[in-house]
């Protein structure tokens, strides 16, 4: 990980108030914002209460169906140059004790590679998703549970696993170490894609209510 210091957005329970507040501004149910996010209502329900915290890849799946940018959600770095150098990348979260990224792909016209180190601590495992894409893990460091379809498959230093995001994925440090990997996926982590720009961006809307119940 870089010396850089972490960018954290939100505590999960802001977050998960969020995302509550949108979601009923729109009146969608649970189910609807988890079949269109390809998540379980189960863990779409444990976010909004503050109680889960999604990865990447789910908060921008979440976004999507709740019609706003993943910006109003969570602040990513932004290159300035084609070149990423390691002792320069930032890294970030979406909540404290969460995945940590370093962004590593750069932005252009007609670019469709995205690509972040993701660091996953000890123990975590991430929930089920399927989404649009294809998308490559390669482990730097550590070791990892991949599982595509509930078939698990243990990838150690150096191993990849390359496959269509539209199969059930997830992802398990199943160590007591530290695991790096290099993530490469054409879904659009940044929100940076031009038609994802016309959406909704309640910035001034979406505001924690200390009042509002679950």
């Amino acid at each position: 990980m870089t010396a850089a210091l972490a960018e954290i957005s939100a505590r999960p329970t802001q977050l998960g108030k969020k995302l509550r507040r949108r979601r009923r501004e729109l009146g969608l149910t649970l189910k609807e914002v988890a079949d269109g996010a390809g998540l379980s209502v189960g863990f779409i329900s444990q976010i909004e209460r503050g109680i889960a915290t999604p990865s990447l890849s789910s908060l921008v799946a979440v976004s999507h169906v709740l019609q706003v940018e993943v910006g109003n959600f969570l602040s990513q770095p932004v290159p300035s140059t084609a070149l990423s150098r390691h002792d320069q990348r930032a890294t970030y979260a979406i909540s404290e004790n969460s995945l940590t990224y370093e962004r590593v792909s750069s932005s252009f016209p007609g670019n469709v590679l995205r690509s972040v180190i993701i660091h996953e601590p000890p123990g975590h495992r991430g929930e089920p998703i399927a989404h649009e894409g294809e998308e490559m893990m390669f482990v730097l460091k550590g070791a990892i549970t991949v599982e595509l379809e509930g078939e698990p498959s243990i990838l150690e230093a150096n191993d990849s696993i390359h496959f269509q995001s539209t199969r059930t994925h997830a992802t398990w440090n199943h160590t007591d170490e530290p695991a790096a990997v290099l993530w490469v996926g054409t879904m659009d982590v940044f929100g940076e894609e031009p038609e994802l720009r016309g959406l909704h961006s309640p910035a001034a809307e979406i505001q924690d209510n200390k009042g509002e119940t679950q």
